[in-house]
């Protein structure tokens, strides 16, 4: 189970994310002729241009100047993001704020974002776990359906602590440090 220090953490590592990019955003709205040029204007949402920006963020955190030491470093970053994101946001933390989002749940997704957050993958665990919730099954049943979504999380978490330790083998202790602060390492 994540604890509650954890899903802070992970909020945490939203947020500086998104605000060590925000500089950057700014600099693109400000020069980019606004009006979403360069894929952030309203309606023009680019994920991938998003993550380019979060991951140019962490470079400079992080103090790589040397392209060939960013490219080694960067899947492994790229590898510990992955992970966190499938360990938290899928948890569930994506689905408490996009849980019946978009009026009365006519949607075909129940009102539900069915996906995982910022491009995940669905957790199937999970969507199994809440439909027997919403279908008011039989406590074995949910119980049964429990058990497999928490073995599913604890594949996750060890998922994240390999890719972060993987991550933590490549940097200077500044760099772990930073790291830390980022949200990135625990």
């Amino acid at each position: 189970m994540i604890k509650l220090n954890q899903t802070f953490a992970i909020w945490g590592v939203a947020a500086a994310l998104c605000l060590s990019t925000g500089s950057l955003l700014a600099q693109n709205n400000n020069g980019g002729g606004g009006g979403g040029q360069g894929g952030f204007g309203r309606g023009n949402f680019d994920p991938a241009q998003f993550q380019q920006r979060m991951m140019d963020g962490i470079r400079n955190q992080l103090g790589f100047t040397n392209d060939t030491d960013w490219n080694a470093v960067q899947p492994l970053i790229q590898k510990v993001m992955d992970a966190r994101r499938d360990v938290g946001f899928g948890a569930g933390m994506g689905r408490m704020m996009f849980r019946n989002r978009g009026g009365n749940g006519d949607n075909a997704n129940g009102g539900r974002r069915r996906g995982g957050f910022f491009g995940g993958q669905p957790n199937p665990e999970a969507e199994a776990l809440q439909k027997t919730i919403d279908d008011n099954s039989p406590p074995a049943q949910i119980k049964a359906a429990l058990a497999r979504y928490e073995a599913s999380q604890k594949a996750k978490e060890a998922k994240l602590a390999e890719a972060q330790a993987q991550l933590r083998q490549v940097l200077t202790v500044k760099q772990e440090a930073q790291a830390t602060l980022l949200g990135l390492l625990q």
